[in-house]
Formats: C-alpha cells, sequence, structure tokens
C-alpha cells in the first residue's frame, strides 16, 4: 500500500497539471490540499501570482511552456529513481543505494541546471522582479509537491 501511495504522489507531482482558485485562503490549508488545488490548475495559480501586463504574457507563457516540458525530464528520473528505491527498500544493497542516490542527485543537479537556464531567459523577457517572482512560486509548489512524497519515503534501512 505504501509503494501505492508513493507512486501516486510522484505520478501527480509529474502531472503536474495547472493549480489554483483563490489567492487568499479563509483558513490554513494542509499540504494534502495544497498538493490537490496545484495538481488541479498550476497554470492559475502561477497566473494570479505572477500579475503580468498584457505584454510580459505574451513573453512569458512561452518561456512558461518551455519551463515546464524541459522540468519534466528530471522530475521523471527522480520518480523512477525513487520507486525503485521503495521497490528494493527490504533488500536495498550498498550498490543498489548508491546508484539510486546518484540518480536522484544527478536529477536534482540537472532541474538546478534548468532552473538557472530559465530564469536568464525569463530575465530577458521581464523586469527581474517578476522574473524573480516566478521563481519563488514555481519553488513553492515544487516544495509542496515534494514534502508530501519525501514523508512517505522511508529512510534506507
Amino acid at each position: 500500500m505504501n509503494l501505492l501511495r508513493i507512486m501516486l504522489a510522484f505520478a501527480l507531482a509529474l502531472a503536474m497539471t495547472p493549480v489554483l482558485a483563490q489567492e487568499k485562503p479563509e483558513k490554513e490549508l494542509t499540504a494534502a490540499e495544497w498538493r490537490a488545488r496545484i495538481q488541479a490548475d498550476k497554470k492559475s495559480i502561477v497566473e494570479r501570482g505572477m500579475k503580468l501586463t498584457p505584454e510580459e504574457a505574451k513573453k512569458f507563457w512561452p518561456l512558461y511552456e518551455s519551463f515546464q516540458r524541459e522540468l519534466a525530464v528530471p522530475q521523471r528520473e527522480y520518480t523512477r529513481a525513487v520507486i525503485d528505491y521503495v521497490a528494493a527498500e527490504n533488500s536495498m544493497t550498498d550498490a543498489n543505494a548508491r546508484r539510486l542516490s546518484e540518480q536522484v542527485l544527478a536529477a536534482s543537479l540537472q532541474e538546478a541546471q534548468l532552473h538557472q537556464k530559465h530564469f536568464k531567459k525569463l530575465l530577458g523577457a521581464l523586469p527581474a522582479k517578476k522574473a524573480a517572482r516566478y521563481m519563488q512560486i514555481e519553488n513553492k509548489i515544487q516544495a509542496v509537491l515534494r514534502y508530501d512524497a519525501a514523508r512517505e519515503i522511508p529512510l534506507v534501512p
């Protein structure tokens, strides 16, 4: 059952389709509630948070779509490694632990490089404050999605 929950959490994280309907919730939302909203309408959350002018939006949205497509690659690699880890949890060897850790680290590095590359592109299309704001929004969304998955993944025995 845990494997199924973890796989579902990562599948949802990968889906990362559009996200939120209200800017300020009336009550504190749980991680699960935020995750559900993020899954439902990520693009809408970004749109509400960015407050772009029409000219900025013309430049931003193609960059956003490109970034999301590129980000899916390391996120898939990360998810595969975690699923392999969970599947091998009870029979984890040192060699397996090393291989899976290296895969997770490589995916994280690739994701960080994409963030850096994309931020430079954003700086060419938006004022620096708005480019930084988007990176904050993206990081917060990723943090919510990863927190829930990380909570479910047991430590290496």
